[in-house]
């Protein structure tokens, strides 16, 4: 979506058809029953895949119907459009490393048909992009995460004056999954550096602390959230999963002159340059080392926070890959 008014002024025309509306999310972030928006949602997708011959090319993110077998959605899309494919984390294992048998046994391979049948794949990071190579995909470009930098970078950020902030930003589920199992060592390096952890979008039901702040999650409150920060922190375990993400949240931080620590895993040992724009993490002992470092000396923080500003600005923008794209959707037309 934030490449649109990029490649618009490329003359790039590009119609917009999500799968889940609005009312979805406020029904599923509200805690309210979404059966009813899925079923719609699965209609309105089918009569838009009907609708897919009128185009030059087809951008799918991901797939087009989510637990439904490829042969559906081959069917629907009937052939005729090339197909560009792009992955930003390893949706693959949703279904290949799923819990229930049938589940892996029906769409175990159904990401690999979707690669296989695209005219390109565009992958974010190495992980994905050999995950496509291995399925057969005709072509497979490399194009990371971005971030539309001058939404994040603004003219300074509002810091407070008595307690730095450790920040960290996500969903309840990621929280327990990355954040629970290290949450005694963040609280230990808040309280030794007189800090305070803030986790945004976290949600209700965690133990309390004194030096815990949780915040709601919202999009006009998500960059002022960050930019309050004087640390990002992206904890992660090293699964596939995880090797599959492509470190959006190191470069929201960095793009507001955040300077990070993060778990070395898949993409994050490469945007995190070690010492100079953050610190790898890969035990408690090096958590709480390098959050305490960073609490301690306020010119290391500006100084590599500026140092990862300024790479987002060069690799990890919208500016920065925007022709890339450009020139992948009309590698597919031809």
């Amino acid at each position: 979506m934030q490449y649109l008014p990029a490649l618009a002024k490329r003359g790039v025309k590009v119609e917009v058809a999500p799968f889940f509306d609005d009312r979805y999310l406020e029904r599923l972030y509200s805690g309210r029953a979404t059966g009813i928006s899925v079923a719609h949602a699965l209609v309105r997708r089918v009569s838009q895949l009907r609708s897919t011959q009128d185009y030059d090319v087809i951008w799918l993110e991901k797939e087009a119907l989510p637990w439904l077998p490829w042969i559906i959605e081959r069917a629907l899309f009937g052939g005729k459009v090339p197909i560009v494919t792009d992955y930003d984390d390893a949706i693959f294992h949703r279904y290949d490393q799923h819990r229930n048998g049938v589940v892996r046994a029906a769409l175990g391979k159904k990401i690999d048909k979707i690669m296989a049948a695209s005219a390109l794949v565009v992958a974010g990071n190495a992980y994905l992009a050999a995950r496509a190579e291995a399925a057969g995909a005709r072509a497979v470009r490399v194009v990371p995460t971005v971030v539309d930098y001058g939404r994040y970078a603004g003219e300074g950020r509002t810091l407070s004056a008595e307690r730095p902030k450790i920040g960290w930003i996500g969903t309840p589920g990621t929280w327990a999954s990355y954040m629970e199992p290290l949450r005694d060592c963040f609280l230990r390096a808040a309280e030794s550096g007189n800090a305070e952890l803030l986790a945004v979008g976290a949600g209700n039901g965690w133990a309390t602390h004194p030096r815990l702040a949780i915040a709601e999650w919202s999009e006009a409150t998500e960059v002022d959230r960050i930019r309050s920060m004087d640390i990002g922190i992206m904890p992660l375990d090293d699964t596939p999963w995880s090797r599959g993400k492509c470190g959006y949240k190191l470069i929201q931080y960095m793009a507001c002159g955040v300077p990070v620590v993060a778990s070395p895993v898949g993409v994050n040992s490469q945007i995190v340059r070690h010492g100079i724009n953050g610190f790898l993490a890969s035990s408690e002992c090096e958590w709480e080392h390098y959050l305490t470092r960073l609490l301690s000396d306020s010119t290391l923080r500006e100084r590599m926070g500026e140092a990862g500003r300024i790479m987002v600005a060069k690799e990890f923008s919208l500016d920065a890959q925007v022709t890339k794209i450009a020139d992948a959707l009309e590698a597919a037309r031809r």
